[in-house]
């Protein structure tokens, strides 16, 4: 059996044509008929029922059609991994905050998958990223939200959803909750980066709190993540978001994270030139879900 012979088939099976399956595989109909028949003798089964009017699949190859597409799928799956092992041997990767163990899991995928790669982690603002991208000095980078005015030789390719968690002190009256509303932070000062530093997640907030009934009350914009949290640390009423996955991660008995009660999340895109293939590699080990991991450490 040859993964010629199965392409004729899958073909003649989706047209139930041979000429138009022919026109479709650029061969030549005799040639088509030719694999076909060459399969059939093989499985000693007729897999086409053939007659002057139409072609239509025979019970058998009715139950073969699946299996023959599962091997032309292997196929398909095994050259797009053979490309992505015989890319460069770098792979420049704009980086973003709030990662968290998924970039442990990307990494170590790599390592695993594609020991010869080594992975360059870079980090800056969204729109260096996106501009690095753009003129080859990244291969991919993650962003996060809608970016208006990126160039059109960039495309987003969805990989996750970045949860937000709620950050206040620990001895606040709201941290005895394990979920927040966020009307209930209308009082309290809000920390946020700068707007130019990610847009999208100060439009996600605001307008959250927008649609809770409330313009919330602006504290100094934070340099840094850490001084935040350290700000509220000391007990002083105010709040900020943090993704989930940096939450996880920090043990800061002095801050309380908790899930708002309206979920709050960012869209996370992979971004790639469209002139470069597509690298599958990454996006493998970036859709890989929680359960995922937990089967890996197993």
């Amino acid at each position: 059996m040859e993964l010629r012979q199965l392409r004729c088939f899958v073909t003649v099976a989706e047209e139930l044509h041979f000429g138009r399956a022919a026109e479709k595989l650029l061969l030549g109909q005799p040639a088509v008929s030719q694999q076909v028949k060459h399969l059939e003798r093989e499985l000693k089964v007729e897999l086409f029922d053939r007659s002057p009017r139409y072609v239509r699949l025979t019970p058998a190859g009715e139950r073969f059609l699946p299996a023959a597409r599962d091997v032309l799928a292997a196929e398909d799956a095994a050259r797009a991994l053979a490309a992505d092992l015989a890319a460069p041997a770098v792979l420049r990767l704009g980086t973003i905050t709030g990662l968290g163990e998924r970039l442990d899991l990307i990494l170590d995928t790599y390592q695993r998958r594609a020991p010869g790669v080594r992975v360059e982690l870079h980090a800056a603002p969204v729109r260096d990223r996106l501009a690095r991208l753009a003129d080859g000095r990244l291969d991919a980078a993650f962003v996060r939200g809608a970016i208006a005015g990126s160039s059109p030789d960039v495309r987003f390719l969805p990989v996750w959803q970045d949860e937000l968690v709620l950050a206040l002190p620990a001895r606040h009256a709201l941290a005895d909750q394990p979920e927040v509303d966020l009307a209930e932070l209308a009082a309290l000062p809000l920390r946020l980066t700068d707007r130019r530093n990610h847009p999208a997640l100060v439009d996600l907030v605001m307008d959250a709190c927008q649609q809770a009934g409330f313009q919330p009350l602006l504290g100094p914009a934070h340099s840094t993540m850490q001084d935040t949290l350290a700000s509220i640390g000391t007990g002083t009423p105010m709040w900020t978001v943090v993704y989930a996955a940096n939450a996880r991660m920090i043990n800061a008995r002095r801050i309380a994270f908790r899930s708002c009660r309206s979920p709050l999340a960012l869209p996370t895109s992979l971004a790639v030139r469209r002139s470069a293939p597509l690298p599958r590699l990454l996006l493998e080990a970036c859709r890989q879900t929680p359960s995922t991991w937990d089967d890996q450490d197993s």
